[in-house]
């Protein structure tokens, strides 16, 4: 009778975890040290877009002051404003909301746009983000331009104010960051997320005082706490009101302060955990 040999399986060896804060910094870190691979990806992305035309990206400048004058008269009309008045409004707003709506959207699809150069080119997850918002700051300043030809055509005076726009950009930057990080792998993983929350921002815009200004509900005798508890209206505010040479509202910059914080949270919190099955998902 032969004895029967069992045959023990080696130990499995030890697997290092890739859920560490530390890697999760390092990813930003190495990230944000390749500057010249992401700066210069953002603007590709934009000379792609607007190949063989004659005058380029300036056809984002065009598009966007054609809407925001339209707009502008239509809704000065409806709303009985003073188009002096509400054209400048209007005008930081949209410009606003387009920096905003493209890092919310482009944000979903940030890693799945990006499926080819993931696998052909090993980067840090990071680099990714910084060429979305990096791209988004450039459509961002070609826009600005409208501010200032508002400023020419209706000879409005700029308040010192207006030093408080850098500040702010620095935090609407840092928003968009944390937004596409977070949205970019939640949805890579789930890849209803993207047309879910194009929908819902179509609905957001409306809801969002760009167009109209807040101040109408309290006329109409409603309240504009109701427009406050929008997050996105603290966003636009802390950049227009130095624009337009309004006074401060220390709240609107407290709000986004404390939402750019626990996003950012959150954000490291699920690169964290997520970080190496990105490129998976994918």
């Amino acid at each position: 009778m032969q004895a029967t040999s069992t045959v023990e399986k080696p130990p499995a060896p030890p697997e290092s975890s890739s859920r560490t804060w530390r890697k999760a910094f390092n990813d930003i870190a190495a990230g944000t040290q390749q500057r010249q691979l992401w700066a210069h990806l953002g603007w590709q992305d934009i000379k792609q877009r607007y190949r063989r035309s004659v005058i380029g990206p300036l056809w984002i400048t065009i598009s966007m002051g054609m809407t925001v004058t339209a707009l502008g008269i239509l809704y000065s009309n409806l709303f009985g404003k003073n188009l002096g008045e509400h054209l400048p409004y209007l005008a930081v707003g949209f410009i606003m909301w387009g920096f905003i709506s493209g890092c919310i959207t482009d944000g979903t699809e940030v890693f799945i746009q990006n499926e080819g150069l993931m696998k052909q080119l090993p980067a840090p997850l990071s680099v990714h983000i910084l060429r979305l918002v990096w791209r988004q700051t450039l459509l961002f300043a070609h826009n600005l331009v409208i501010y200032f030809v508002v400023l020419a055509i209706f000879l409005m005076p700029i308040s010192w104010t207006v030093v408080m726009a850098i500040p702010a950009i620095v935090l609407m930057m840092a928003s968009g960051a944390w937004v596409a990080l977070l949205f970019g792998i939640v949805a890579t993983r789930f890849r209803d997320i993207p047309p879910v929350v194009g929908s819902l921002m179509q609905l957001i815009f409306f809801m969002t005082p760009i167009v109209w200004d807040a101040e109408i509900l309290e006329q109409k005798g409603g309240s504009m706490f109701i427009a406050k508890l929008n997050p996105l209206y603290h966003y636009i505010e802390i950049l227009r009101d130095p624009l337009l040479g309004e006074d401060i509202v220390l709240t609107n910059w407290i709000v986004v302060g404390a939402i750019t914080i626990v996003g950012w949270a959150l954000a490291l919190l699920v690169l964290r955990n997520y970080r190496a099955r990105v490129t998976y998902w994918v």
